[in-house]
């Protein structure tokens, strides 16, 4: 189906008044049409940004808007739309196909002949088969329509290839809870197209779960708010109070004690590390659930996972540190609430994993010493001699280079003279270093290092 902007794209945003009002959600009524009513996505909309450049400038190219749903993507394309000078066309990938795509282009190419040229808005362009994509490769292209699809899956995997490179990906992010809590309000002091006109108060704390619990979606989040909105009692006074379990029953979510900057916050992220280091799988993944469930941002308890791979597991386990950083990124991919799988998986990893905390204790006794003794100067023998003066005073002089010996390994001195032959590193008998500490044990006989640091 094809519609033509203005009479009808985005048509209900932008009705007001009247019956109809009742019968448009909240999100919809509170479209923004202007790009300085727009919130969140700073990194292509702050000042100077490619996107607020093109828009501002009217200057369009190809784009597919990539990201979570309720980020955006629809609404900048109807702010391209009040904003543009173009002929402006909005298509569904769910209802149309490769008849209507031709209806498209024969439109365009009149709207060209015109000197006008033409703006295609493609709704969930990922539902396009390759025949259907295949018929667009042409207009973009020769310049005879500018692309702009909206899309929540991954642009590299759903879009042909062909088409891909004809267009730039941009990527929308999950809004923060301050964004939500910046659009909630504003819907709350709209008189026209808000909820100001019912006297709605919403609780600093329901706001707070209205913002935290719609997971960067300011749609699900404006839906709760008006559901709310719409159960909660009338005052004596005309007021309708939002209250936190109001406020939950809404989002269908219940509001767990947890404050994200203060005590409890602490408590469970450390109860979390601690599960993990006690080998406890079960126990981990109910912190672990308590944390995503209350809001918690993920790629937080991500960071601490990569953390403890290595404070914890290290060489015990050398896959643990790619593990959790497979984790991050395949989280960052899919989001939630699928990417909670994925870091439950690597909780369960890390707890089941072998322990050693050999690398931490290394590193820290390292430090200690660099902090106790300065900067002590480099062994002449092992220092890089690239002139001649630097290989006259000695720099390189006696190095012997360890390929050059059985097993790749020479008795030499490679700490500064004032240590003496330190050893740091300790490996455990567990997982992994059992075979490093054997290997370990017979270079360090070789090499006469026996002292204590």
């Amino acid at each position: 189906m094809v519609i033509e902007f203005p009479m009808e794209l985005f048509e209900a945003a932008r009705k007001k008044s009247g019956w109809q009002k009742d019968f448009i959600p909240l999100a919809e009524r509170m479209r923004p049409e202007k790009l300085e009513d727009f919130v969140g996505q700073e990194h292509l909309l702050g000042p100077g940004r490619f996107l607020r450049n093109l828009i501002e400038k009217d200057q369009l190219q190809s784009l597919i808007f990539w990201g979570p749903p309720g980020t955006g993507k629809t609404t900048l394309a109807a702010i391209i739309a009040h904003s543009t000078r173009s002929h402006f066309l909005t298509f569904s990938a769910v209802l149309s196909g490769v008849k209507e795509i031709r209806q498209v282009i024969q439109e365009a190419e009149e709207q060209k002949y015109r000197g006008r040229r033409t703006i295609l808005f493609v709704d969930e362009i990922h539902r396009f088969n390759k025949a259907q994509q295949d018929a667009f490769l042409h207009a973009v292209e020769e310049g005879t329509l500018t692309l702009i699809g909206a899309t929540t899956e991954n642009p590299s995997f759903e879009v042909n290839a062909a088409l891909l490179s004809r267009c730039k990906v941009l990527t929308l992010r999950g809004l923060t809870a301050e964004e939500i809590r910046q659009i909630l309000k504003r819907a709350l002091a709209d008189k026209e197209r808000g909820l100001a006109a019912l006297q709605v108060e919403v609780f600093p704390e329901a706001l707070e779960h209205l913002s935290e619990m719609s997971h960067g979606d300011g749609r699900v989040a404006m839906n709760a708010l008006e559901a709310a909105a719409s159960s909660a009692p009338l005052q004596e006074d005309g007021r309708r109070v939002v209250t936190l379990p109001i406020a939950e029953e809404a989002m269908q979510r219940k509001a767990l004690l947890y404050d994200r900057a203060g005590e409890e916050h602490y408590n469970i992220i450390s109860a979390f590390h601690k599960s993990l280091r006690g080998s406890d799988p079960d126990a981990a993944l109910y912190w672990l659930a308590r944390m995503l469930e209350a809001g918690e941002d993920p790629l937080y308890i991500a960071r601490r996972m990569v953390r403890f791979a290595s404070e914890d597991i290290g060489l015990a386990d050398p896959q643990a540190l790619s593990m959790t950083l497979a984790s991050m990124q395949a989280f960052h991919f899919i989001g939630r609430p699928e990417g909670d799988l994925v870091l439950a998986e690597a909780a369960v990893f890390l707890a089941t994993a072998p322990k050693s905390n050999a690398i931490y204790t290394a590193y820290e006794k390292a430090r200690k010493d660099v902090e106790a003794k300065g900067a002590l100067p480099v062994p002449l023998q092992v220092r890089n001699a690239p002139t001649k003066l630097m290989k006259d005073l000695g720099y390189g002089r006696g190095y012997k280079y360890a390929h050059d010996f059985a097993d790749g390994v020479v008795p030499q001195d490679y700490f500064p003279e004032e240590l003496g032959g330190r050893i740091y590193y300790r490996p455990t008998s567990r997982g992994f270093e059992k075979m490093i500490s054997e290997r370990l044990a017979a270079w360090r006989q070789k090499m006469g290092r026996r002292s204590e640091p």
